[in-house]
């Protein structure tokens, strides 16, 4: 297995407070995450550079729709999984893996944006790239597509902090009303009023705009 976080940061591995990578045997691929967490506890030899790779890219993403540039994505991708590795522990397996890792992404996000727009400047839309196959797009139709994109990013940022957290959740990582709660440490009646009011501002922002 490749080194964690080589794939999103210039900076070689080990990464500070990271052990070095090993690669991971055989049959650490066939654990469920529980038994994942288990063995990186152990001290088990390329057991976290696995929970790396299986999750790297939605937090990448994650942080990414927070920041809008790959730099400061990248940092904080490296930020969330050195501090998942070192309150690894504290995982007690009551919600997903996946879900511990978003919030810790959610959080170190939030962070990092406190002083700093969200969104506003991205300078290479993920979004607007998946699926898509240029190839086969007019000059005036990709034009059109980059600039809408752009519209809903800007539009995504003006909203609220609960309601943006939960649009970004549920549209672009597809997660449940249940999971956004967990993530986000509120109940599922409350994520559901902030993800109809933040469709109603979208709605509204893009029809003004």
């Amino acid at each position: 297995m490749a080194p964690s976080f080589a794939w999103t940061i210039p900076t070689p591995w080990p990464v500070a407070g990271l052990p070095r990578a090993m690669s991971a045997d055989a049959q650490l691929t066939e654990l469920d995450e529980r038994a994942l967490v288990e063995a990186c506890l152990a001290g088990r030899s390329g057991a976290f550079d696995l929970i790396v790779e299986r999750h790297r890219r939605p937090v990448y993403q994650l942080c990414y729709r927070f920041v809008g540039n790959h730099e400061d994505a990248s940092d904080l991708s490296q930020e969330v999984f050195l501090r998942a590795y070192r309150g690894l522990r504290r995982f007690k397996g009551q919600s997903s893996l996946a879900t511990w890792l978003y919030r810790i992404a959610v959080n170190v996000s939030l962070n990092k944006v406190s002083a700093k727009a969200p969104l506003t400047q991205a300078s290479d839309p993920i979004d607007d790239q998946q699926f898509v196959d240029e190839r086969q797009e007019s000059p005036s139709d990709r034009l059109l597509r980059q600039e809408r994109g752009v519209r809903v990013r800007r539009a995504i940022a003006k909203l609220p902090r609960k309601q943006r957290l939960t649009l970004v959740l549920r549209l672009f990582h597809e997660m449940s009303h249940q999971e956004i709660a967990e993530v986000l440490g509120s109940s599922v009646g409350a994520v559901k009023a902030n993800f109809f009011h933040a469709m109603n501002n979208l709605k509204r922002m893009l029809a003004d705009g």
